[in-house]
């Protein structure tokens, strides 16, 4: 008799936010111009993860941001985050002391030099509390489940729908 597949959805319960933000490198022959705007995102993403790894532990003030995924398309890198809420997303980003601020003023003054060599882009989806949906299977432990750990698929609900209205209990 095969094993059965586990299917399982993300531990979430909650609002959440999606944000993706990517690069698009329109002049490949010029590293100077778009490798400092690549080289960036890395230094944030370690900024994130020690301080959710502090605030986990008590010892810093937690941003809200939650984890990160690389990816690489055809247009270039980006990066799938979740955070918390909008607001400290957008207060991340506004934070003198962050890695974030200077990043963007540097990206803002070579932009203006060197107009169309590197674009940068960002999308903000704030998803209310009971409006995500989710499932792996197998075993597979990436996005949302991966970030906030799994439970089995069943505590949500038989199918997408009721999922998807669905919050634990």
């Amino acid at each position: 008799m095969a094993d059965r597949v586990t299917h399982t959805t993300h531990a979430h319960d909650g609002e959440i936010v999606v944000f993706h933000i990517g690069m698009t490198i329109r002049k490949w022959h010029r590293p100077d111009l778009w490798m400092p705007v690549f080289a960036a995102m890395p230094k944030m993403l370690a900024e994130l993860e020690r301080n959710k790894a502090a605030a986990g532990h008590g010892d810093a003030e937690d941003l809200g941001f939650m984890g990160a995924a690389t990816l690489f398309g055809a247009q270039g890198p980006f990066i799938v985050q979740w955070w918390r809420n909008t607001d400290l997303l957008y207060a991340y980003a506004r934070r003198a002391e962050s890695k974030h601020l200077p990043a963007w003023q540097a990206f803002n003054a070579a932009a203006r030099k060197h107009p169309g060599a590197v674009g940068i882009w960002h999308e903000t989806y704030a998803v209310p509390a009971g409006h995500i949906e989710s499932i792996y299977g197998n075993g597979a432990k990436v996005g949302l489940g991966k970030i906030t750990g799994t439970v089995l698929v069943m505590q949500r609900g038989r199918g997408a729908r009721e999922r998807l209205g669905a919050t634990l209990s």
